[in-house]
């Protein structure tokens, strides 16, 4: 059994010790920062973090390093506040099953921003980036889906610690040092869910406040702050004061080095919350079949599985999941998603542009959707889906899927991945995909930051 107040410090001590990942997990990683990469050009285009960009250049700083996609030198821990905010703004960039946290999101803009700070090698941000992945993914797994129970962004949560030893790592502190930086990054974990009922952009910035205060934290501990060695131990650890349900602090460090988390996060194929995915991929599965109309008005009922976990959050009371009020709260409406689908054919970032959101077929279509909870088992990102149309006439089709797509079990192609990046980048965005693919050759952050400028131009 762990003892007392030593989970943090043998995290620390891994994360900031020799690394030595396997080929795949190095691979996996490149495939994560690729698509996040994306996804910020994306956000950044579609104007939606704005304000995190503004605040960001307002916030200022020593130019040490660059906003992703432009051409400003702030400070890091500025440009990665709003770097976290580009990668998640249309929350389509990845998701860890188990953990239900969106990774990049909170390990690019602290491995990107204080990588270029310091001026690391490609290689060195490459395994900062993996203990990051490594963090994020271990310590919202050790309490799956408490967080969320308790009304709080896992991906926020963890993704505090995650940020604090990437930079711990890249700024070599020693064992002792990044042992203080988790402490003193518990202490602002948080995230409020609240968004849920409102449609505000709150959960676009968590990543960016994880990102942020993960950076100072680290900066705080190499400067002299001490942090609680007990931050996952407890008592009045982070587990003890935010997660609900069985939680496993143990679980944090249990086969580092040897069981890879990395390898279990999933791409996204669509841009909507990922417990939606399986549901999505089935009603595309429905559309395959040969009954399916091709008048929707002959659709008389569509039923859905839900697994339990993935209710409250893409199913929940209190809201109209048939008239979502903005586009992010489309992107957590089941009902809207699957409706859309069954319409379309596909989900792309222009189904939730805002001019697309109050279409009267797809309104007219989810109202006439009935969702039930299903326990198979298993995390709720990882689920089986299953779509009945109910037609007119009494005949039935139906789509099911085993788990969505995507999943380290049912992964993107690398041309897929190429394909989804260049989508969200645009054709200018080609050189990057080369660079990321050579960062463990590369001296430096420049090149894949000038390409990113040139993309964003």
């Amino acid at each position: 059994m762990t003892r007392p107040a030593m989970i943090a410090a043998a995290l620390a001590d891994w994360a900031t010790g020799p690394l030595d990942p396997p080929a795949a997990v190095r691979r996996a990683a490149l495939r994560h920062l690729l698509d996040g990469l994306g996804t910020a050009l994306a956000g950044r285009r579609g104007g939606t973090v704005d304000p995190a960009l503004h605040v960001a250049r307002d916030l200022g700083g020593p130019p040490e390093a660059t906003l992703l996609g432009g051409r400003d030198t702030i400070g890091a821990p500025a440009a990665a506040l709003a770097a976290g905010a580009m990668v998640h703004a249309l929350d389509f960039d990845d998701t860890h099953a188990a953990g239900l946290v969106h990774a990049t999101a909170v390990v690019l803009p602290a491995a990107f921003a204080v990588g270029e700070q310091v001026g690391a090698s490609g290689r060195d941000v490459l395994h900062a980036a993996i203990a990051g992945y490594e963090t994020v993914c271990r310590v919202a797994a050790a309490a799956p889906h408490g967080f969320h129970a308790r009304g709080l962004h896992a991906t926020m949560v963890a993704g505090v610690f995650s940020s604090a030893l990437v930079t711990a790592r890249l700024l070599r502190l020693d064992t002792a040092r990044a042992t203080d930086a988790l402490g003193i990054a518990g202490s602002q974990a948080g995230g409020l869910l609240a968004f849920l009922h409102t449609g505000a952009a709150t959960k676009q910035l968590h990543p960016g406040f994880a990102s942020h205060a993960g950076i100072l934290a680290a900066r705080l501990a190499a400067a002299g702050a001490a942090g609680p060695a007990n931050v996952f131990d407890g008592p009045h650890g982070v587990f003890d004061a935010l997660a609900a349900g069985p939680v496993d602090p143990a679980s944090i460090i249990a086969g580092l080095g040897q069981r890879w988390e990395t390898l279990r996060i999933g791409i996204k194929p669509y841009p909507a919350c990922q417990l939606s995915h399986a549901a999505i991929d089935a009603a595309r599965a429905a559309r395959r079949q040969p009954g399916f109309p091709a008048d929707p008005a002959a659709i008389a009922r569509i039923d859905v599985d839900v697994h339990p976990d993935s209710a409250p959050t893409v199913c929940g009371p209190g809201r109209d999941l048939t008239r979502p009020a903005t586009p992010y709260a489309a992107k957590f409406s089941l009902p809207w998603s699957v409706a859309a689908t069954l319409l379309d054919g596909d989900l792309t970032t222009a189904s939730y542009r805002p001019d697309a959101i109050d279409r009267a077929d797809v309104t007219a279509l989810a109202a006439r959707l009935h969702w039930r909870i299903v326990a198979t088992g298993g995390h709720a990102a990882d689920a089986p889906g299953s779509v009945v149309v109910t037609l007119a006439d009494g005949t039935t089709v139906r789509g099911v899927v085993p788990r969505s797509g995507g999943g380290p079990d049912t992964p993107l192609t690398d041309d897929e991945l190429a394909a989804k990046f260049l989508g969200n980048a645009g054709p200018a965005g080609a050189p990057v995909v080369d660079l990321l693919r050579r960062l463990d050759d590369l001296d430096d952050l420049d090149p894949i930051m000038a390409a990113l400028a040139a993309a964003g131009d």
